[in-house]
């Protein structure tokens, strides 16, 4: 069974600007005067702003709606975002986004990043060309572990569920990769923290591990 598109997670996987999100949250948990432990923040990993704001509402019993909440964060993240020059596409990404799309691979993005922040990253690293779709979980009214963007992200492609994969770096994308029946390769990078890669098929620590070869025929292996 041959794979003809592969669907990337982006926070994680493509670029880290886990660093920016969470001074953004920090900074706003700050300003709400709420205690976020970081076990708690560990476990929104892979959700979308408003799901997280949801959470956080009915925790702390937050007096500002949701949209609120989601737009003053998404201040402090623009904020954060515009002065940082030190935000780079993970190492081995870049190489491995070119090969498989040069090989005629379809790639499409799924991230839980709102619609503003995904077009801002691929702005700002020219990466539209080689994605034919970008999904964003700001769409859905529930975040990963939740299967439907990656659902969706496979039925914008056109192509089956078992002729798909998933390059996820969370719990909870691993899950919603699963959920969706999509066989799922776990990427653990150095950046990742608190994450079980346990029920994934198939886990790297870099990208130079994976090819086009490889992941054409991974399910062959």
């Amino acid at each position: 069974m041959n794979i003809d598109t592969v669907i990337f997670d982006m926070d994680g996987v493509i670029v880290d600007t886990e660093p920016v999100h969470n001074y953004a949250y920090q900074q706003h948990f700050e300003y709400l005067k709420i205690d976020v432990s970081p076990a708690m923040y560990a476990s929104f990993t892979g959700n979308s702003t408003k799901n997280i704001y949801e959470k956080l509402k009915s925790i702390f019993n937050l007096e500002q709606d949701i949209q609120t909440l989601v737009e003053t964060k998404r201040r402090f993240f623009d904020e954060a975002f515009d002065k940082k020059e030190d935000i780079f596409l993970l190492e081995g990404v870049e190489s491995l986004i070119k090969e498989l799309h040069f090989n005629g691979l379809q790639l499409v993005l799924a991230s839980s990043s709102a619609n503003v922040t995904i077009n801002k990253i691929f702005k700002r690293f020219n990466l539209d060309k080689y994605f034919s779709f970008k999904v964003s979980g700001e769409d859905f009214p529930q975040s990963k572990p939740h299967p439907a963007i990656f659902l969706k992200a496979a039925l914008l492609s056109k192509t089956p569920i078992e002729n798909c994969i998933v390059i996820e770096d969370s719990t909870n994308g691993i899950k919603a990769a699963n959920a969706a029946n999509i066989f799922c390769i776990g990427y653990k990078s150095l950046n990742s923290k608190l994450q079980d890669y346990s029920s994934a098929n198939f886990v790297v620590n870099n990208f130079k591990e994976l090819n086009y070869n490889l992941i054409k025929n991974i399910k062959n292996q």
